[in-house]
């Protein structure tokens, strides 16, 4: 984070009278302040409706999408097959960036070269997609963290906290079964198991510009859950205090 904008960001809330930690935010992760703030909306889909307050916890989430390299590094260390036997990545789908490289040259199926996941040439720092839902809650998983909420989510972006990309494509999954709202966090929608619906928001490069808002709601079942998408990525959050990160 430039220097410049660590102290927007610090200013504001000095300005609100928040007490923050000694570091409130770092090159990869932003802390998000408790308070309430207005989500959904009264002129919009069935789904979106209505307009309500939510107060959310303080939470950190981070500043960008997931990234190829960032995935392939995961896939490395953990394999690409979830605990429930799920595909944590489709490699085989068009829009894979990363694919199995085997090293060494020249390369042939019995030379015995060991192969690690890389991510394609010039994808290294594009955001990670066809990552299915599974592949996304183990990676954060795996780096001590967790998927956000739909709430987290809609909060990070409607505020100024310097979160970015979250109405720039591609969509993201969140850790929350979809439900009407209101919204509330303690009715049995958090967190998805891989049942029901997992909701994903954001926007991504196939939808229409009025599609492209901060209300946003899609879904995908137990099956669309499984699998990778072109148009959906992935942020990590964490509840925990993260103090001078």
């Amino acid at each position: 984070m430039t220097t410049s904008v660590r102290g927007v960001f610090v200013g504001m809330a000095v300005a609100a009278g928040l007490a923050l930690p000694a570091s409130a935010c770092g090159n990869g992760i932003m802390l998000v302040t408790a308070g309430a703030f207005w989500m959904g909306r009264d002129d919009g889909p069935a789904d979106e409706r209505p307009l309500h307050r939510v107060f959310i916890t303080d939470f950190w989430i981070e500043r960008h999408k997931v990234t190829n390299a960032e995935f392939a590094v995961f896939l490395n260390a953990e394999g690409i097959v979830a605990s429930e036997r799920e595909r944590r990545y489709d490699e085989d789908d068009a829009n894979a960036r990363i694919h199995l490289i085997r090293l060494g040259v020249p390369p042939h199926p019995k030379d015995g070269q060991p192969v690690r996941w890389i991510a394609d040439p010039g994808y290294e720092r594009s955001a990670a997609v066809v990552v299915s839902w599974f592949g996304a809650r183990d990676y954060c998983r795996w780096r001590g963290w967790r998927l956000p909420t739909e709430a987290e989510w809609e909060k990070s972006a409607r505020g100024s906290y310097g979160v970015e990309d979250l109405l720039v494509g591609p969509r993201e999954w969140t850790a929350t079964i979809l439900k009407p709202y209101p919204y509330r966090h303690d009715d049995g929608r958090e967190p998805f198991l891989g049942q029901q619906r997992v909701v994903i928001r954001g926007a991504s490069h196939d939808d229409a510009g009025a599609a492209a808002a901060v209300t946003n709601r899609r879904s995908e079942d137990r099956r669309g859950a499984a699998s990778g998408h072109h148009d959906v990525s992935f942020r990590c959050a964490t509840s925990e205090d993260l103090g001078g990160y």
